[in-house]
């Protein structure tokens, strides 16, 4: 990769990549690692910007320009005229590819975002590494600054300790407080599994989450386990972190890596033929960031070797990257069917009955939403599985997501029947008939 050139930018520094494709290279997976970097230097948080570079990166600056200087480029254009977290994460709910995987945590987010659903208060999003939870967080951040947040505070759970520790060293935890609690009204703090040991700033942490709640400031979370998994976390901490949604981010299913592989390629305008598409759907079968780096390695490879991406140069590509873990076990439609007419004692016949009474037709929602997300089959297949046409099940789906946002005794129902499937998963796989 050619080199980057560094600039001043306000108060923090601007980024000038070579090309498009570079700049999204770095935002997804070196960003992070800069701002940690410029943070320790400087001592404090950093905004830094991305932009593509005017000129080709490592020209000569002192060359005297043989035409008057060109114009901005629409990048930097717009770098300049975006709200400053724009600037500093260039990541959007529109830019988010969602799938059963993911729809409950991005329409949570989105619902935050804008104020919405304070019964959501706080959202902790959880997943692995690189299945977007990072996405969603800084898209709230992006999406309320621009609305009737003026006041967002973002901070990595590392951030808000290292922010807390020289505050108690310098004697300046009013000023910490300020920033924290009476000048904010968003807070994300990202990875709090990263507080498992620290005993004070878990203290800290509860105290201003306690303060934001009661004056009904939105809190946003993320971790990479569920809060009862974290260790030695306060109990009080931990109550607090569940006391409102918990929204988890499983791996994508094959849909969700097409769309996600698509996307990737669109946005460096590459052109990704579809026979390749489909084996990096096949073998790819790890988080977002694996997704890339095998489409990176690709791109890469056809540039460096001047050729076009054909299904020879994809195979070779994917031979040099470490094996990716394989996907999760998906459940055939009768069992998940199955599971839900158990749960709510009904004949699992009557799922694909005509009724529409109540105690026949939330199961059957129910049984068409955990189909989409818990299996690979298509709306067609699970539309046949209920007699229907593959639009009521989206129409099913959707219903069913929505109500999980406004309704509490229909999410805790989603909780125990995806408790009992996750259950299944680790069982010999049934093959339907």
């Amino acid at each position: 990769m050619q080199p980057l050139t560094a600039e001043g930018h306000g108060e923090g520094i601007r980024l000038l990549c070579p090309s498009a494709f570079h700049r999204e290279r770095i935002r997804q997976r070196f960003l992070p690692l800069i701002h940690r970097a410029a943070a320790a230097e400087a001592g404090r948080p950093v905004a830094v910007a991305l932009a593509v570079a005017e000129r080709p990166v490592g020209a000569a600056a002192d060359a005297a320009p043989a035409h008057p200087a060109p114009l901005p480029s629409p990048d930097v254009r717009r770098a300049r005229a975006e709200p400053p977290f724009q600037r500093l994460f260039p990541y959007t709910f529109e830019s988010f590819v969602v799938g059963p995987c993911n729809a409950l945590a991005r329409e949570a987010s989105f619902a935050v975002a804008h104020g919405r659903q304070q019964r959501l208060n706080p959202l902790y999003l959880v997943s692995a590494p690189g299945f977007g939870k990072t996405h969603l967080a800084r898209a709230i951040v992006i999406e309320a600054s621009a609305g009737d947040s003026r006041r967002a505070r973002y901070a990595p759970a590392e951030s808000f300790t290292n922010e807390f520790m020289a505050s108690i060293r310098s004697r300046q935890m009013d000023r910490f407080k300020r920033r924290f609690r009476d000048g904010c009204d968003l807070l994300v703090v990202e990875d709090v599994q990263f507080l498992g040991s620290k005993a004070a700033t878990q203290m800290e942490l509860f105290h201003t989450i306690a303060h934001l709640l009661d004056a009904g400031v939105r809190v946003v979370l993320t971790g990479d386990r569920l809060p009862r998994d974290i260790a030695n976390l306060d109990p009080r901490l931990r109550s607090q972190m569940t006391a409102g949604l918990v929204a988890e981010i499983d791996p994508p299913n094959a849909q969700v890596r097409r769309r996600i592989l698509r996307s990737k390629a669109a946005s460096g305008g590459v052109r990704l033929p579809e026979d390749c598409l489909e084996r990096l759907v096949e073998v790819a079968r790890g988080s977002v960031r694996d997704l890339e780096g095998v489409l990176i390695q690709l791109v890469s490879s056809a540039s460096l070797l001047g050729r076009a991406i054909d299904l020879e140069l994809t195979e070779a590509a994917m031979q040099k990257l470490a094996p990716t873990q394989p996907a999760a076990a998906q459940l055939d439609l009768r069992t998940i069917v199955e599971a839900v007419a158990s749960f709510f004692r009904t004949p699992p016949e009557a799922m694909a009955s005509r009724s529409r009474r109540r105690d026949v037709l939330v199961p059957r929602q129910l049984a068409m939403y955990l189909c989409h997300r818990y299996s690979d089959a298509s709306l067609t297949e699970i539309a046949r599985m209920f007699g229907r046409n593959h639009p009521a099940v989206s129409n099913a789906v959707r219903v069913v997501e929505r109500r999980i946002l406004e309704r509490a005794p229909l999410r805790y129902q989603v909780e125990a029947l995806s408790a009992r499937l996750d259950a299944l998963k680790h069982q010999p796989r049934r093959v339907s008939s």
